[in-house]
């Protein structure tokens, strides 16, 4: 296991996604193809994937975005109306992929920074580099609108990351729709190489919300206790134990949300997460079917008290988690695991 490193106490962690611009990859230029409506004429090529109820959209080349999702012609997954595709770090909306690490990492007080089992330190920039690279793409089930789902590849022989983290990696996400307002993410990550690979990936869901109506929205946990990264890059003693909360909180903001015993569900299923809005007459809950890699905790986050989005982030691990090992996972040689949450949406029709 790496050394633990902690960073200075007079550097204090940036928000949770208050990124500058990555270099850890080049975001390719414009795909030439025509664009749906909705799409900037200038962006990257887009996959519109439909069944009866629901559409999603997909970037490939911008970091397998997911861009939104709208169910029965509701706005489940946000997405802005103006993007700069030159900064896909920067764009509030759809699910950017955290890997291979999450959140911000610290070596003697320098942020974006992690050192290896060998003492090395390498860069690391927040969230990891995957959500700034292209991904390979394989629609299933049918050609463009009819098909049901897509699987997004990130390949380290394809992609140039091994001063950031070397390793022979695949990381594989798959969309589907599974039926009316459900749509399941998997993370599939496979170690190729002949050593212990750390890793620890998640989600960033936008969920569409109008601000005015967090007051009255209602979020409810699984058993867990609330975290927020310290000036060490710790996650610090838990805040609180809860697991209900309105989402104008402020002890939500920015909040890692530990996951205790898994909450039984039907099917054996685990619920992460439920979101209720009454004005909307939506709920969501977030659950995770069974798998072999369980979700470690769950994020609250949003930029500002006047965004109308809501984040609610499944994760694999805390950030810096190399090196506290709150959440480090170790994937063996010749090896793959994923991870499994399905999101249903449900709307009072």
């Amino acid at each position: 296991m790496p050394s633990t490193t902690s960073a200075s106490s007079a550097t204090s962690p940036a928000p949770h996604d208050s990124t500058a611009a990555s270099t850890a990859g080049s975001t390719p230029p414009p795909h030439p193809d025509t664009k749906p409506a909705g799409i900037d004429p200038d962006a990257p090529a887009i996959l519109t994937l439909r069944n009866a109820h629901d559409v999603i959209r997909v970037a490939p080349a911008i970091g397998g975005r997911l861009l939104d999702w709208r169910s029965d012609g509701h706005a489940v997954l946000r997405w802005p109306t103006e993007v700069d595709w030159r900064m896909p770090a920067k764009i509030r909306g759809g699910n950017p992929l955290l890997f291979p690490f999450i959140g911000r990492h610290f070596v003697d007080g320098e942020a974006n920074r992690w050192r290896d089992a060998t003492g090395t330190v390498r860069p690391m920039p927040q969230h990891g580099f995957a959500r700034d690279l292209p991904f390979e793409a394989r629609q299933l089930g049918g050609q463009s609108d009819d098909a049901s789902g897509v699987v997004l590849t990130l390949d380290s022989r394809r992609v140039d990351q091994a001063a950031a983290y070397p390793f022979d990696f695949v990381f594989e996400v798959e969309y589907e729709l599974l039926g009316a307002g459900r749509l399941r993410t998997t993370l599939t990550v496979e170690n190729r190489g002949d050593t212990p690979m750390p890793y620890y990936a998640g989600t960033h869901f936008y969920f569409d919300l109008p601000h005015a109506l967090r007051s009255e929205s209602r979020l409810a946990l699984a058993d867990a206790s609330q975290h927020r990264q310290q000036a060490d890059g710790g996650p610090g003693a838990a805040l609180s134990h809860r697991t209900a909360f309105a989402l104008d909180d402020p002890l939500l903001q920015d909040t890692f949300h530990v996951l205790a015993s898994p909450t039984p569900d039907r099917a054996g299923d685990r619920l992460l997460a439920s979101l209720d809005t009454p004005s909307l007459g939506r709920t969501i809950r977030i659950v995770q079917p069974p798998s072999n890699a369980a979700w470690y905790a769950v994020t609250t986050w949003s930029e500002a008290p006047d965004a109308d989005f809501y984040c609610i982030e499944p994760w694999l691990g805390l950030p810096d988690a190399i090196h506290h090992g709150q959440g480090l996972r170790w994937l063996q040689p010749h090896s793959r695991e994923a991870a499994i949450c399905v999101i249903e949406a449900r709307f009072a029709r």
